[in-house]
């Protein structure tokens, strides 16, 4: 396993993390041996990055993961997350910030994340979403430095609202955050253009999500493929969504043929391939996903030829045409 700074702050991070998000439920049925047995797996393979949020199985993700920490010696750090009061997600222009993550809220929400987690102080502490109609008085994010200044958490940060990753650009070059958690991989590369460079120049440490897109990048989905109503994958991939992004995956396998390189490891290679990129997280929820990603780690980094042509897999899915 190789380590990377985690911006700033003095601290090496595995440069593949794990992502709790599945060991919390949401993606199907999910047994908390086999999520104990992941963590565990992944810690002996040099893991020393979990990521998780108050969200994932309404505490569960956390639970587990705590239950870990007490069972090991080795130093593992914790990125948690805290949602706004509901409301619109993401939320609207027109919402107060103090009134979607007023101070009596964020502090009793924090509270429960070291709870869960069995901490005293929780390492990073992202908020969940955000909009950038906020960043003009960040009142939040004053409230967390606060919180930092009194020991209860090491790094603030955000992850970012999908819609509008570069919101949090402004908040970046101001010194607001000491963490972000961003979208980048094959598909969704925009991150390169300003905002991981921005990350660097500040020393904000990045922890990439969703590197697989939501598993269609690990290569196991077809257009066949159904999930369960409570699967959060069935809105993801609602509509033609699923056979457009197979289709993308498929051309994407036809550029990999004869390089020795396989979807879901080129997949992990590239949302490591940006220097301003500290750690990568991709969901894990048994041990043999925990060795599959670990060994991306030890890979030779990708070809200049071949990542010309992982650049040009890039997709604005945001826009109504071209969108085939």
């Amino acid at each position: 396993m190789k380590y990377r700074s985690f911006g700033k702050s003095g601290i090496q991070v595995s440069e593949i993390g794990f992502g709790g998000w599945a060991i919390g439920g949401s993606w199907g049925p999910q047994q908390d041996a086999d999520s104990l047995a992941a963590l565990h797996r992944a810690i002996d393979l040099g893991v020393n990055f979990i990521d998780t949020a108050a969200g994932y199985g309404n505490g569960r993700s956390e639970r587990i993961i705590g239950q870990v920490l007490r069972e090991r010696k080795e130093r593992i750090y914790i990125s948690t997350k805290t949602p706004p009061l509901p409301g619109d997600w993401p939320p609207s222009p027109y919402d107060k910030a103090e009134e979607r993550y007023p101070e009596k809220y964020l502090r009793e929400n924090v509270e429960e994340r070291l709870k869960n987690l069995g901490v005293e102080t929780v390492d990073i502490l992202l908020l969940h979403t955000w909009t950038r109609a906020w960043n003009r008085d960040p009142k939040p994010l004053r409230v967390l430095h606060k919180m930092k200044e009194e020991g209860l958490i090491r790094m603030v940060g955000i992850s970012t609202p999908e819609h509008d990753q570069n919101s949090l650009v402004g908040l970046m070059q101001e010194g607001w955050l000491d963490a972000v958690q961003v979208i980048y991989n094959i598909f969704e590369q925009e991150p390169a253009a300003e905002f991981l460079p921005v990350a660097e120049s500040k020393g904000v440490g990045v922890i990439v999500r969703v590197p697989f897109d939501e598993g269609v990048l690990g290569g196991k989905y077809n257009e066949n493929t159904r999930f369960s109503e409570d699967d959060f994958r069935s809105r993801y991939f609602a509509g033609d969504r699923l056979q457009r992004a197979v289709e993308r995956a498929r051309r994407i396998e036809r550029d990999l043929e004869g390089t020795g390189w396989s979807l879901p490891r080129i997949a992990l290679k590239f949302s490591l391939s940006h220097a301003a990129v500290s750690t990568v997280i991709p969901g894990i929820r048994n041990v043999w996903q925990a060795e599959e990603n670990t060994a991306v780690s030890d890979m030779p980094d990708i070809e200049p030829s071949l990542m010309e042509k992982l650049r040009k897999h890039r997709w604005n899915r945001a826009f109504w045409y071209g969108g085939k």
